[in-house]
């Protein structure tokens, strides 16, 4: 079987953004994994307009390029790695968006999440998990949350403390098995 594929996917398009800087820390901490193969999927690479396509993405009638192309993006791998800002006690709204333009793209996929933000992003996760549960997206229990008060000079200059590189072990653990275990369940609903 074939290494696991994961998307590191960043949930933030804004100027002067820090998700670069924490996507990047996710990556370099990805690249020591040797069970999956991680990707950066920038959301500022892939500009989706806000939701118009006609029909439920449910229905899968995909009728736009640009959705076309962000389906066979996320179609692509087997789990996500979900880079959020909080922006007032949500997810940002480019990741809401991107996310709401699937549905079967997602199934039966695996997700992991690593937030920042006043609070560490935390209701940020709280939000991604809800809607990723619709989309019946597995999402494990592990997450790494930075401070923009201990985990940002300034906030803005990412100095993450080492206490977070045992929790994203965890996460990549809870979330390669996960994975690992959903391409299982999609080979044999596709059968």
């Amino acid at each position: 079987m074939s290494n696991l594929k994961i998307a590191v996917i960043l949930g933030s398009t804004r100027p002067g953004r820090n998700g670069k800087a924490v996507a990047d820390w996710v990556m370099t901490r990805a690249k020591e994994r040797t069970g999956a193969d991680y990707e950066l999927v920038d959301l500022a690479d892939h500009p989706l307009p806000h939701l118009d396509e006609a029909y439920p993405p449910s229905f899968g009638n995909y009728t736009g390029d640009h959705t076309k192309a962000w389906a066979a993006t996320i179609d692509s791998y087997d789990g996500f790695v979900f880079v959020t800002p909080e922006y007032n006690h949500s997810t940002s709204g480019v990741l809401k968006n991107a996310i709401d333009y699937l549905y079967k793209e997602w199934n039966n996929k695996a997700a992991g999440f690593v937030s920042y933000g006043s609070l560490g992003g935390a209701r940020a996760i709280e939000h991604l998990r809800a809607m990723l549960s619709e989309l019946q997206v597995a999402h494990v229990r592990q997450q790494v949350s930075f401070s923009l008060f201990h985990d940002f000079e300034n906030f803005s200059h990412f100095q993450p403390s080492q206490i977070h590189d045992a929790s994203a072990d965890t996460l990549f653990d809870q979330l390669e098995s996960w994975a690992g275990a959903l391409r299982q369940v999609r080979a044999g609903v596709a059968a």
